[in-house]
């Protein structure tokens, strides 16, 4: 039996897991968890980079100590990236997604080429977070930094190299960049050309389950680690989390529902239609050739945000209890677009949610708890919202929506999402991106055959919980004023 090494990090904290597969079931630890703290120095908002680096070797002396392992593979959050320069260093610690500096090149960009040709190449759902407009932004801004770059490494990539000295790009993290071509799984020269990007600083692609490398010897000895493989597992934390989805459906809604809401379905082949066009879906690389067609959704950031701003208050409310005053609250007194931009940037989200429902004309939450329960009942009205849109692209009728991640812990939202759709949810694994992590690695080790098998074993070794649609009539009759609200 393999053992292996597990890291998950997410946009707010990260966790290493040991693992073993054994009489059709994984068994998983958690040895080590931390959190992850963005910095804002001069205006710029970073990633802690080494920081996180650290905690990877926290992670690997513990694993060592409790028995070694053979395996080691990182799944991230998607986009961002690190520049490595020619002596193999870090140009400049990686700038976090939510930063903003990419904002008016994509504004820009779009002005410049024609926004369907762009999708009819990359298939991707036209956001400024994306790779393509961060890097827009140092050839146009900071191209000093750009110049003095030998390689782009994202996000798990960049932890690859810094344990084994080389470099690769894995598909699944490069295909949330809007810089591939959908069908060919390769870099587009189409785009590239059109942004200007150089090729030569960009790596070859390869797919999960590929072996990056070994474990530094440097490393090794200064851990007492053992000279373990380091593999490409599903670098994207969505796509590891797809691929633990405990289902044997061909046709299934997943949810990876974390700080974002990753809101799709599986498909073998992009879709890329007039409607997934309007609607900006994307087409982003899955485990075995699949493509996971989604929609970047508001996740529970707002709930996250709104509990930091008031524990800044003074008010230290644990997420269950906020969960509770949410239950004890009138039902549909207002609901927002979560997806509204005044919602995606730190700072006081409960003054904005308040300013939001005063503006379209709304009851005007003034508790803790309705504004919880405002921001749960938006949620699960816009996964309704996604998934009649994602229906009308794929032609395809759903009946079960798995919701996967930390957002499986809310059982009110779960609940809610239930009612909302009028389909069966299904919730779990809470640790999904993880175990999916993980799964790829025994795949590429050879104890599990493949994918399908994969999660056959994902809903052996959990206990996913399943909520049936209550008070549909009402929800729907509810929707109807949400959608007015969101599209004006």
């Amino acid at each position: 039996m393999s053992r292996i090494l597990a890291f998950d990090f997410g946009a707010s904290s990260g966790r290493a897991m040991i693992a073993q597969y054994a009489d059709g079931k994984i068994t998983m630890e958690e040895l080590h968890r931390f959190t992850n703290d963005p910095v804002s120095l001069n205006g710029t908002l970073f990633w802690d980079a080494l920081r996180l680096f650290y905690n990877i070797k926290q992670g690997i002396s513990k694993a060592a100590l409790a028995g070694g392992f053979d395996m080691i593979g990182i799944d991230t959050w998607g986009v961002d990236f690190g520049l490595i320069g020619e002596d193999g260093q870090l140009v400049q610690n990686p700038v976090h997604y939510r930063d903003g500096r990419s904002e008016q090149p994509f504004e820009e960009f779009m002005k410049r080429i024609d926004p369907d040709e762009l999708y009819q190449t990359a298939g991707l759902q036209h956001l400024a977070i994306n790779t393509l407009y961060q890097l827009l932004y140092l050839k146009e801004q900071k191209p000093e930094l750009l110049a003095a770059t030998k390689k782009i490494l994202f996000t798990p990539d960049l932890y690859n190299y810094f344990l084994t000295g080389e470099m690769h790009t894995e598909y699944t993290i490069a295909s949330t960049s809007e810089m591939l071509d959908a069908k060919s799984r390769d870099w587009s020269e189409k785009v590239l050309e059109l942004s200007g990007i150089p090729r030569e600083k960009l790596c070859d692609i390869v797919q999960p389950g590929t072996e990056c490398g070994l474990l530094r010897d440097d490393i090794c000895e200064e851990l007492g680690a053992p000279k373990a493989k380091v593999m490409c597992t599903a670098g994207h934390d969505t796509a590891a989390a797809v691929a633990a989805t405990p289902t044997q459906e061909d046709d299934f809604i997943f949810i990876s529902c974390g700080t974002w809401s990753l809101l799709g379905t599986e498909l073998h082949e992009p879709c890329i239609n007039e409607k997934a066009a309007e609607y900006n879906f994307a087409n982003e690389g899955g485990v075995e050739g699949t493509y996971r067609f989604l929609k970047n959704i508001m996740g529970t950031w707002p709930i996250q945000e709104s509990r930091r701003q008031w524990i800044r208050e003074g008010k230290e409310f644990g997420f269950g209890e906020l969960e509770q005053m949410a239950k004890e609250c009138t039902p549909f007194r207002s609901l927002i677009d979560v997806d509204s931009p005044e919602f995606g940037k730190p700072g006081n989200l409960p003054r904005r949610i308040r300013a939001y429902c005063e503006k379209t004309g709304q009851p005007v939450p003034q508790t803790e708890g309705e504004i919880i329960r405002c921001i749960d009942e938006s949620l699960a009205m816009k996964f309704h919202y996604s998934i009649k849109r994602l229906a009308e692209c794929t032609g395809k009728k759903y009946g079960t929506v798995h919701i996967l991640g930390g957002g499986t812990k809310s059982a009110l939202l779960c609940q809610m999402t239930a009612n909302a759709t009028g389909m069966t949810v299904i919730a779990g694994p809470d640790e999904a991106t993880g175990l999916g992590n993980i799964v790829v690695q025994l795949i590429a080790a050879g104890e599990i055959k493949d994918i399908k098998e994969a999660r056959r074993v994902v809903a052996a070794s959990c206990a996913p919980k399943t909520y049936t649609p209550r008070d549909t009539a009402e929800w729907a009759a509810q929707y109807q004023s949400f959608v007015k609200i969101i599209e004006g």
